[in-house]
């Protein structure tokens, strides 16, 4: 008897990780995602507990350790429980923490609605000389 799996669009739907199974199904296909070092290309590829899958998540790669397969999709609560998360996202550093990055050209007052024509071509100018 074969060992019990799941196809990887429904845990993916399932941990969270995509809003929709269409989605989760899309992402399989497009190649972004490894299981167990090796491209996955088809959304009904088996998952089994132990798996470790790797795949971008905005700026950042994910590495996952699947623990559970799970039965419905749940409470997020429930849904950190299936997956062990190897590499978590690192929080983004401030812009003032960095000296690199120059803050804002200029400061507008809070409600005080859009710049003026020649409020616009004031800051155009500002940062043309940065």
């Amino acid at each position: 008897m074969t060992e019990p799996g799941l196809r990887i669009d429904k845990w993916l739907w399932q941990a969270r990780f995509f809003k929709s199974r269409t989605l989760a199904g899309n992402f399989c296909e497009s190649g972004r995602l490894w299981v167990n070092g090796s491209p996955i290309k088809k959304a009904h590829h088996l998952l089994r507990p132990g798996d470790l899958l790797s795949f971008p998540s905005g700026p950042h790669q994910r590495e996952i350790k699947v623990l559970l397969l799970g039965t419905r999709r749940g409470p997020a609560t429930e849904a950190r429980t299936l997956y062990e998360d190897l590499a978590p996202p690192q929080p983004k550093p401030k812009a003032d923490s960095r000296p690199d990055i120059p803050g804002p050209v200029a400061v507008r007052d809070r409600g005080s609605g859009r710049p003026t024509k020649t409020e616009r071509r004031a800051l155009d100018k500002l940062r043309e000389e940065r």
